[in-house]
């Protein structure tokens, strides 16, 4: 990443991308309530992004590292083939999967472990709190044995917890504990729950200040420090309130069926057929806190995390403290 953010620099431009939310389908075998993202016609449900047509946009704009998404990407015919041909391009992905299909689908995929390549694992919670989250008994077991499987045939495992206003610092403590000490994970990732304008659940969404306190609590005693978190220490600053920072909407990007998407993971005013086209023709002043009241308690990483990641890249001091975390 250091080396890819140097070469920006290099080549003084102003907006590019760190890491490209790909979403090659919007089907899902699951119907969480607070997923924004299932919600489309038939139609577009059975749809599926071409393989060639996923990597040329990865490959368009340049980004180093592609976080496949949905849906649920292991539903995609080609997803092996689709992550086989970006790992070979030397780009580092995340599939994203709610693991139900890993072990019952396995025979029809061709994975290999590298170093470039991690599954991430959703999972907001212990058994009772996850079940409860997706909307469906048993796949908190599931996604824990798949986990668990995967790591034995020495891929890379990640996972991804959303906190939501149901949430306490003790829930968050106990599925961060219970994955970093019993199962093991290689890194875990945390982010404050977004109120998708389609989905069903409209009321359990932190606020900032709900955020920032719980994020205080759930982080003190030195927490952060023996978590194997897949997080800059300036992003873990901005969740318990210590730092604040504008969002960077273009360094996490989003492409989908309907291309690249305006103007974030999160919000859809618009779609750009290319990135530049994305960069060039969206108004980037007019969102974020302040600006735009769908922005107002939005502290999710695919606005900010970019934000903390110049930051730190940007002085001595942070860069050398990242590389201690």
């Amino acid at each position: 990443m250091a080396a890819y953010l140097a070469k920006q620099k290099m080549k003084k431009r102003e907006k590019f991308p760190l890491l490209v939310e790909l979403e090659p389908l919007f089907a899902c075998n699951l119907a969480c309530a607070g997923c924004g993202k299932i919600q489309h016609p038939a139609d577009e449900l059975r749809r599926r992004m071409p393989v060639d047509q996923a990597v040329g946009a990865i490959e368009e704009c340049g980004a180093p590292m592609v976080s496949i998404a949905g849906g649920e990407p292991l539903m995609h015919p080609d997803i092996d083939k689709m992550v086989n041909e970006l790992v070979a391009r030397k780009k580092f992905v995340y599939l994203c999967t709610n693991a139900m299909l890993v072990r019952k689908w396995w025979d029809r995929f061709d994975f290999k472990p590298s170093p470039y390549f991690a599954f991430t694992i959703h999972l907001d919670g212990l058994k009772e709190r996850h079940d409860a989250s997706v909307c469906q008994e048993g796949v908190f077991d599931e996604a824990v044995e798949a986990i668990r499987w995967l790591k034995d045939r020495g891929f890379r495992v990640t996972t991804n917890t959303t906190v939501f206003n149901t949430d306490s610092p003790q829930t968050v403590i106990d599925v961060l504990d219970f994955l970093n000490d019993e199962v093991k994970v290689d890194q875990m990732m945390v982010s404050p729950a977004y109120a998708y304008e389609k989905a069903p659940d409209q009321d359990h969404f932190l606020g900032v200040t709900e955020t920032r306190e719980l994020f205080r609590k759930t982080f003190a005693n030195g927490n952060r420090k023996r978590w194997r978190l897949n997080h800059s220490p300036l992003f873990l600053d901005f969740l318990e309130g210590k730092v604040d920072f504008p969002c960077t909407a273009w360094g996490i990007p989003s492409y989908s069926l309907f291309g690249w998407q305006k103007p974030c993971y999160l919000m859809g005013d618009g779609y750009a057929k290319t990135y530049q086209e994305l960069l060039d023709t969206t108004d980037w002043d007019k969102y974020g806190r302040g600006r735009d009241p769908r922005c107002d308690n939005c502290m999710a990483h695919c606005g900010y995390e970019p934000t903390a990641t110049l930051a730190t890249m940007g002085s001595l001091k942070e860069s050398l403290r990242a590389l201690r975390s």
